[in-house]
């Protein structure tokens, strides 16, 4: 059960353009899941098979995951696993690491061999097709590991290729705004947790905030400190955003920390790609 105040999870819809998707691939439908933090305080069994539910209701071409799959713990994974291959996916469950699958070291190759056995493969600096040609699948390490290297990897797609890149860490669009990037997907922000009506996630006001406050007491105060050492851009921490020529879509994940959701619910994505 968790013990943390919580909203219920909402099912988000958009219409992505593509371009020079192939004809056939439009109409193609891709359910992305983030930031899981498996637990069972962060992210209750309930919620989990809640969110396979609704994943399975749209009978999608795809699935992907865009990290966190556990808290600084790896211990937690083969439980998750199994509860993770009930997902139907008519071409496969691809996902990412985030920065909590890194910690401690080793992690990560825990975690890629627990989800390797129920088919479920980790993109790490790798590209998969598994909707054949038209469209390139790439998996980044998180944006904070000494092994996000893009160039390698994406420089490997042919220029006319559309791509959708996975990435924890939605400040890395910034980075990646140097490739062709059709379509990216992160989570890692959990949508700001408390997002006040109007103004948006309380942590983007706290870093507008942060910009008036003397340099030596930023640090100083806990809140003011945090919000920049989470994410610099509060202004992509949930939805869609155009960065340059670039998409960027930010799921607000399924797990949570104290004090818990307020305006910003738990999140599954349904993408359908458009061709343009």
């Amino acid at each position: 059960m968790s013990l943390i105040i919580t909203e219920p999870i909402k099912v988000e819809r958009i219409a992505i353009a593509i371009n020079n998707l192939p004809p056939n691939l439009s109409g193609t439908k891709i359910v992305q899941l983030s930031d899981l933090h498996y637990d069972r305080i962060r992210l209750s069994e309930q919620t989990l098979q809640q969110a396979i539910a609704l994943s399975n209701a749209e009978n999608p071409d795809l699935v992907l995951i865009t990290g966190d799959f556990v808290t600084d713990n790896p211990s937690p994974i083969k439980k998750l696993a199994e509860r993770l291959k009930n997902l139907q996916s008519k071409h496969g469950v691809y996902g990412c690491l985030g920065n909590h699958d890194l910690i401690p070291v080793g992690s990560g190759q825990i975690i890629k061999k627990a989800l390797a056995k129920i088919n479920l493969k980790i993109l790490w600096n790798k590209i998969v097709y598994p909707l054949g040609e038209g469209l390139a699948i790439a998996g980044l390490p998180d944006f904070w590991s000494p092994e996000f290297k893009p160039a390698p990897v994406l420089e490997q797609i042919p220029a006319d290729i559309p791509r959708i890149v996975l990435s924890h860490n939605p400040d890395s669009a910034r980075v990646l705004k140097q490739w062709r990037v059709d379509l990216q997907l992160s989570g890692h922000t959990h949508g700001g947790q408390i997002v006040i009506p109007n103004y948006g996630p309380i942590l983007s006001v706290l870093t507008k905030i942060r910009q008036y406050v003397p340099r030596p007491l930023r640090n100083r105060l806990p809140y003011l400190k945090d919000c920049a050492k989470v994410v610099k851009h509060w202004n992509w921490s949930q939805g869609w955003h155009q960065v340059d020529k670039n998409q960027l879509y930010v799921n607000r994940g399924l797990g949570t920390y104290l004090p818990g959701r307020f305006w910003c619910p738990r999140e599954v994505t349904v993408i359908t790609l458009e061709s343009r």
